[in-house]
């Protein structure tokens, strides 16, 4: 018998009789840097329990090892680094990237926009993952939600708020088209990543700056700081957090390698926000009883805020075709939630939230 043949006989068998376990359960490693810090338990606890899960669901073979913010990829950098290669997936809020296409904000959150549910309902049931996935494939990476905040608090700032003549000038720390808003406003906006805001705050580069919540805001120390705490963050009135994975990588992964991660990702969507609601009302007593003064935003810079923002998305509109398709699917679908909204959520709201406060 040639050897040649033999050799190619007995491999096929060996092939034939391996395991399909072996064949189809590849051990892949990825590493996925995140935007945030690792003091932030809840944001980035979700990128450790999310490998975790994966782990769990593919018997160990599929490991995917988070990284915090700047320990291999700069904060602001993780989607440049998914979308080159350099890494294999990332945890990234979508709007730190509005600069390279300001339809990206949609996939967190946008002034004046839909919250936590509104959003999901979008994304699940209208035309949200269609527009997300139209969109990051020009960025050669995939997209999908990872957690929601909720609706965010709206800063922390050394002086009240009493009216727009408080807005002008102000140098504000905040994220995404909240930042462009803010500069129709006469305010002086700023990116800064998580980990910088609290010494940029001290030193005096910024005048206020808004994060998140009670719970992360307490634990960046920003109370220390500046006592005057503003509420609604109206730009986020949701924070989507999202998972971008690069495109050849995910293509490559076998298909229940790709489930496992969808389903830890559908996990982490209802867990997180959940522990927000639920570490966010004994924090805020924590820095309200430590001296922090909560205020509302003033009516007239709401309504202010309100018609700038509409006029910012009819500018945007006007540069960009990705925009404009995405705001006026998402306009839609928002105006249609928020009827419903107010016809029962906002009624039962008003009413029960009063009665509570005054028994």
């Amino acid at each position: 018998m040639d050897r040649r043949l033999f050799l190619g006989a007995a491999g096929g068998a060996a092939a034939l009789a391996a395991p399909a376990i072996a064949q189809t359960n590849p051990e892949i490693r990825w590493r996925m840097p995140s935007s945030f810090p690792r003091t932030l338990d809840v944001l980035y606890g979700s990128c450790e329990r999310l490998g975790r899960r994966v782990a769990e669901l593919t018997d160990g073979k599929f490991r995917i090892t988070p990284f915090p913010a700047g320990e291999i990829v700069p904060a602001l950098q993780v989607l440049d680094s998914v979308q080159q290669g350099s890494v294999e997936c990332g945890h990234t809020p979508a709007l730190f990237y509005f600069g390279k296409e300001p339809a990206l904000a949609f996939f967190t959150c946008v002034p004046f926009g839909m919250n936590r549910r509104q959003m999901a309902a979008w994304m699940r049931y209208g035309d949200g993952m269609k527009l997300a996935d139209e969109l990051f494939a020009g960025f050669n990476c995939i997209f999908m939600n990872f957690g929601d905040t909720g609706t965010q608090m709206g800063g922390w700032f050394r002086n009240e708020i009493r009216g727009m003549q408080d807005v002008r000038g102000l140098k504000f720390r905040i994220a995404g088209l909240g930042g462009l808003v803010f500069e129709r406003l006469g305010a002086v906006p700023t990116q800064i990543a998580p980990g910088d805001i609290y010494p940029s705050l001290e030193r005096g580069v910024i005048d206020a700056a808004e994060f998140i919540g009670p719970y992360d805001d307490e634990k960046l120390g920003l109370n220390r700081i500046a006592r005057f705490y503003n509420s609604p963050g109206f730009w986020e009135p949701c924070s989507m957090g999202g998972f971008v994975a690069n495109r050849t990588a995910w293509n490559a992964l076998p298909a229940h390698y790709r489930t496992a991660v969808e389903v830890a990702l559908g996990e982490i969507d209802t867990d997180q926000n959940a522990r927000y609601d639920a570490l966010n009302p004994p924090a805020l007593r924590r820095l309200i009883a430590g001296g922090a003064q909560l205020r509302s935003w003033p009516r007239e810079v709401m309504q202010t805020a309100w018609r700038e923002a509409h006029g910012l998305y009819e500018d945007l509109s006007g540069r960009s075709p990705a925009f404009r398709k995405v705001w006026d699917n998402y306009r839609t679908f928002r105006n249609e939630q928020y009827q419903w909204f107010r016809v029962v959520d906002n009624a039962f709201d008003n009413f029960a939230f009063a009665e509570a406060a005054r028994s």
